[in-house]
């Protein structure tokens, strides 16, 4: 009887919790639509060239972006830092292009089928961020460097581990791109058939 008092307890205290404190992180997603203009595929196509987010030395069908920030609990104990807790901030922003006026109906069905497949492509980019700052969480909380008693030789170690998790995230996203964009990758595809109205 005392023991599920205790529990009843509890689940009112937890309730009376914002839901923020119970729930774990999740990524703010956004998308940012830029305006391309035409009536058929070859002339949406073509816009799509003129105005698309810069990647590189050219301009991109999409692009993915995010921002990341954290809020780090150091403790030092006896001379030692430990990182005991890491929350992220995260929002990812997708840059994909929308039609600037109505499309007439065959285009449009067109359009409907190459948006979705670049939209699916870009929240894989998504998934590889998300990944990435699960995998910061996992190499850095609990983290402990000695003889570091004012936690400034522990954030010299996070930069090394950071910098080789977003350099792995870059290349993973560099890989999936050059398969899905090769000769019959599955965003070639989607532009050949808005192209070709297939």
């Amino acid at each position: 009887m005392k023991s599920t008092i205790q529990l009843l307890l509890l689940a009112i205290a937890l309730a009376s919790l914002p839901t923020a404190a119970l729930a774990e992180w999740q990524a703010v997603e956004k998308v940012e639509p830029y305006a391309v203009a035409g009536k058929s595929g070859p002339e949406l196509y073509a816009s799509i060239g003129e105005r698309g987010p810069k990647a590189g030395i050219g301009r991109a069908i999409a692009y993915t972006d995010f921002k990341l920030t954290w809020r780090r609990k150091y403790e030092p104990q006896d001379g030692a830092c430990t990182l005991v807790s890491a929350r992220p901030k995260l929002i990812i922003t997708y840059r994909l292009p929308k039609p600037a006026e109505k499309l007439p109906d065959a285009t449009n069905r067109l359009w409907e089928k190459f948006s979705a497949g670049v939209r699916a492509h870009e929240k894989v980019h998504g998934e590889f961020i998300i990944d990435m700052v699960k995998a910061i969480e996992a190499a850095t909380v609990g983290l402990s460097v000695p003889d570091d008693p004012e936690c400034r030789k522990i954030r010299t170690e996070m930069t090394k581990r950071l910098s080789a998790l977003s350099l792995a995230q870059r290349q993973k996203s560099r890989d999936f791109d050059r398969v899905e964009l090769s000769n019959g990758g599955a965003v070639h595809q989607l532009i050949l058939n808005l192209v070709n109205g297939r």
